[in-house]
């Protein structure tokens, strides 16, 4: 089941845009045993000037990055090679963005965290045919638990905040966040 439904092109190149260095690491291995030509850059600014020096064609970009938004590398890649696909990379929290990160020209938005797998098949689906479901989504329980871990963080940590903000019983988050993540 973990084939890639397309094969690569004859253009490779690859760039990753991810803050997050192990993930990134292991994402760039991943994709270059695969076939990739592959590129990583950790910021808008670094992943913006690859684009503008050498547009790939595929790029794999989170949206949150520590110096701005992930989007601002999309849209330069799409007006310096409008047939790259692209697949963008968000938290639980950012759905709404992920939309609208495929209005602007992204061929799929996937959440974090993907594996190199659906990535791939991603990457390589063409346009009328859906990817395959991955083959181990996160249960409810997690997707839920993941929600509630991003909120908190975004909280400063403050139990009071995260509570009201997601409308619950201070008590019962406590309860939650005392709890191991679920499978």
């Amino acid at each position: 089941m973990g084939e890639t439904i397309q094969e690569i092109g004859p253009d490779p190149s690859l760039l990753l845009v991810d803050d997050d260095e192990p993930f990134l690491r292991r994402l760039e291995r991943a994709m270059a045993k695969r076939g990739f030509a592959v590129e990583a850059v950790q910021s808008v600014a670094e992943g913006i000037a690859r684009t503008m020096a050498r547009p790939p064609a595929y790029a794999v970009i989170d949206l949150r990055l520590e110096d701005g938004n992930g989007l601002d590398v999309v849209e330069h890649l799409q007006e310096k090679r409008p047939d790259a696909r692209i697949v963008v990379l968000t938290g639980y929290g950012a759905i709404a963005t992920a939309v609208a990160a495929v209005k602007i020209g992204a061929t799929d938005y996937l959440s974090k965290p993907a594996d190199a797998n659906d990535i791939t098949n991603a990457l390589l689906c063409r346009e009328e045919t859906m990817p395959p479901p991955p083959e181990n989504p996160m249960s409810a329980d997690r997707v839920r638990w993941e929600h509630i871990q991003r909120v908190f963080e975004l909280c400063d940590r403050n139990v009071s905040e995260t509570a009201r903000r997601l409308n619950m019983h201070r008590r019962t988050l406590q309860r939650i966040l005392a709890k191991r993540s679920p499978r």
